[in-house]
């Protein structure tokens, strides 16, 4: 990345900041041209954009310590940044500011496998450290579908979850400890290598807590040994319906799989596009299941889930019989996301959770909210635990779409509401549902909540206006002034 070379800006005040910050980093990693601040003006949620005033790249927990003390002394907010794979703006800086880019911390620092855990940066790629270990006999359970391009310091801020969360658990059950840097440049640590480590778990306090409360230089995770067998199939259904029927099924029946995932056709189309795989193009809805344990217990599974397939309808149950073929089906299932490319310009993708018994009647609505605001839904999701991803296909362009979306996607996740769910399983809140948490959370609880943030953050100059409706000025205010059709569609 080239480093900036135009003249800072005129403001002293800011002048002065950027001069102060090249004490600490320089050269490239340092940005402040307009230009160049475009590529961080939002994250996956594109809906919202605003650029911060510099971009910075710390290498270690010292320079982030500087960074922050920096912007204390100059009273600007500050935000931390991972890939940008969000999709509910958790690192849009919404009152501009610095953004610290943790992109170039990636190192995995330790792999310890007789005491199972592994410390690493909050830079480094959540499938690099799934290869860094392979042919150990242990594995990074966590598997989010943008494992690929998302880091673990961006997981551990939304508490991600992944397709085999079902069965093992989302980030929150594999971190063990965190170092981190607090709002006013304290190095601190919570937790660590050992287990069950006295007093309050503030480990799983800070996780999910979307860049609130500190930011993650060095994380201690679990390692999971890897199962002694796998079984893949695809379940193929005429109808969503059918296949939501058959989901229940399988967890009624006592058994939890490995994983559970939904694609309906109109993934299908895109994901059989991009990879030929042989998926069914007329059929409703596929679902992805996998078992895994001993050898000698999961083809008892397998035929068992089979067998409940086809009595909820199932036109077939294939078998992924060689390990090219499992990679080939979860390839399709992962990159799902990158395929939406070829369906529209621009998408936004929500994160609901449901009962599971409830999916029949939310995909029901979902796709009757789809034609009643013209806007064409298609349907990927963690099926086993009820956590929906309705993708939304519009252009950003027309301003027109980007209302109806926002319309849409914020009756969905009311609905959600309605039957017992959630606005998130693992996006996070950001700045996208700051609004539903007034609808989630009584008044005392949500200052309970505010209250906690400040022992954190006491000035809110670290990640203002994310997840509660009460922290900083700006907030969904901000939202609503930057974005008319938000406004319109609120």
């Amino acid at each position: 990345m080239a480093s900036s070379t135009l003249a800072p800006p005129a403001r002293t005040s800011a002048a002065a900041l950027i001069d102060r910050l090249r004490t600490v980093v320089e050269g490239d990693r340092l940005l402040y041209d307009p230009q160049e601040l475009l590529v961080y003006e939002c994250d996956g949620y594109v809906v919202e954009k605003r650029s911060p005033d510099v971009v910075v790249f710390p290498e270690t927990a010292d320079e982030i310590a500087a960074i922050v003390q920096i912007c204390n002394e100059f009273d600007v907010p500050f935000v931390p940044r991972g890939a940008g794979t969000s999709l509910a703006g958790g690192c849009l800086p919404v009152g501009g500011g610095v953004m610290i880019a943790l992109t170039r911390m990636k190192r995995i620092l330790e792999v310890n496998l007789r005491d199972r855990y592994a410390v690493v940066e909050p830079g480094l790629v959540n499938v690099h450290l799934t290869r860094h270990l392979a042919g150990t006999g242990f594995h990074y359970a966590p598997d989010p579908s943008s494992q690929g391009a998302c880091t673990i310091g961006g997981n551990v801020a939304t508490n991600s979850g992944g397709p085999h969360t079902l069965k093992y658990g989302v980030t929150v059950n594999h971190v063990l400890g965190v170092e981190i840097v607090l709002a006013d440049g304290t190095i601190t640590r919570l937790g660590g290598p050992c287990e069950d480590v006295p007093g309050y778990d503030l480990t799983g306090l800070f996780v999910g807590s979307e860049g609130t409360f500190g930011i993650v230089t060095k994380i201690w995770v679990r390692l999971t040994r890897d199962p002694v067998a796998y079984r893949t199939m695809l379940g193929v259904f005429e109808t969503v319906r059918d296949a939501t029927t058959a989901i229940s099924n399988i967890i009624g029946a006592g058994i939890v799989p490995a994983a559970l995932e939904l694609m309906d056709q109109g993934i299908v189309e895109a994901v059989e596009a991009a990879y030929s795989f042989g998926f069914p193009l007329d059929a409703g809805a596929v679902v992805l299941i996998e078992v895994d344990g001993l050898e000698v217990a999961v083809d008892d599974e397998a035929a068992r889930i089979t067998e409940i397939c086809q009595q909820s309808a199932a036109r077939e149950v294939r078998t992924a019989n060689t390990p090219t073929e499992r990679q080939l089906l979860w390839k399709c299932r992962k990159q799902a996301f990158g395929a939406i490319g070829r369906l529209s310009p621009s998408y936004c993708t929500q994160d609901g959770v449901v009962p599971r018994t409830k999916l029949p009647e939310i995909l029901d609505f979902i796709a009757d909210c789809g034609r009643r605001h013209q806007v064409r839904i298609v349907n990927v999701f963690h099926a086993g635990d009820g956590n929906i991803h309705p993708i939304l296909l519009f252009d950003e362009r027309d301003a027109e779409q980007i209302g109806r979306v926002l319309a849409a996607g914020d009756e969905i996740l009311s609905k959600c509401i309605e039957l017992g769910g959630s606005v998130t399983g693992e996006h996070g809140i950001g700045v996208e549902k700051i609004s539903f948490m007034e609808r989630l959370f009584t008044p005392s609880t949500l200052e309970v909540m505010a209250d906690v943030r400040t022992a954190f953050n006491p000035e809110g100059r670290l990640s203002p206006s994310k997840l509660l409706p009460t922290a900083g000025a700006c907030g969904m205010e901000h939202i609503e002034r930057s974005h008319p059709a938000r406004r319109a569609a609120l």
